[in-house]
């Protein structure tokens, strides 16, 4: 599903015009950037957990030559979906 079909199916379903549907799909988007990029954890029931995590330097390979890399530590996002979810998608 793109952004413009999520637009669409928010309006139909909300009874909105598709520019103030997306306008509530960018703010959403925004609001959970902005938490994530703060560390908060987000949690959404019924669909899942975002939340940030940070991950160790470790040693890697070079696929190309072989030779062995250091990949430097970094934060990440994941998605842990909620009970419901997993459910419907069986």
């Amino acid at each position: 599903m793109t952004k413009a079909e999520l637009v669409a199916k928010v309006a139909a379903e909300a009874g909105v015009t598709k520019a103030s549907a997306e306008r509530c799909v960018n703010a959403f988007v925004k609001a959970l950037t902005e938490a994530l990029e703060k560390g908060e954890r987000v949690a959404l029931p019924g669909l899942g957990v975002f939340n940030v995590k940070e991950r160790k330097a470790r040693k890697g390979r070079n696929p190309r030559t072989g030779e062995e890399i250091t990949i430097p530590a970094r934060k990440v996002v994941t998605f842990h979906a909620a009970k419901a979810l997993k459910e419907k998608v069986k």
